[in-house]
């Protein structure tokens, strides 16, 4: 079976600090229409954080680095975006603690965790036009591809879709 090794999540953590860096003024244009429209600028100063803090963070497993990551979020995230998406980050490193690599199956498991950490914290479901409207599907969708022992690939794609779809349903 196919897994994601430790390098492997940290270098996809880099890639989304990257998207979230480059995405903070459309992320506020955006929060504008119904929120504060700070969004993109709370997420953004949090993220940035965890990129230049990169090399003190732990990479003895997946755990530890996402631990790592969680607790800067928490710190340096405006706004609800600190506790929830800190929440979040943190669920995944309890699941991933001591793990040096996970599958397809174990990855749908440590991205449910992230979730029922977020809800637990903001009481957000599905449909409350929060990220969980994304996050929920997109795991929907790696679970089913876990099942059907589907590659990385292919999976990752149709989560990714899944996510779209969820956005923009809500």
């Amino acid at each position: 079976m196919e897994t994601f090794n430790t390098e492997q999540v940290i270098k996809t953590i880099a890639k989304m600090c990257d998207i979230i860096i480059e995405n903070e003024v459309p992320f506020c244009e955006l929060d504008s229409a119904a929120g504060d429209g700070d969004f993109g600028m709370s997420l953004a100063k949090g993220f940035k954080v965890v990129k230049e803090e990169f090399a003190n963070h732990s990479r003895d497993d997946i755990g530890a680095f996402l631990k790592d990551c969680g607790m800067i979020i928490t710190e340096h995230c405006g706004g609800a975006s600190g506790p929830i998406w800190g929440s979040g980050f943190r669920a995944m490193g309890k699941y991933a603690a001591g793990k040096s690599t996970i599958n397809l199956v174990e990855l749908a498991e440590m991205v449910q965790s992230s979730i029922d950490a977020v809800q637990k914290r903001g009481g957000a479901k599905l449909g409350d036009k929060t990220l969980l409207d994304a996050l929920i599907p997109a795991t929907e969708s790696l679970k089913a591809s876990g099942a059907a022992n589907e590659t990385f690939a292919v999976a990752l794609a149709k989560s990714a879709d899944a996510a779209v779809a969820g956005g923009e349903a809500t």
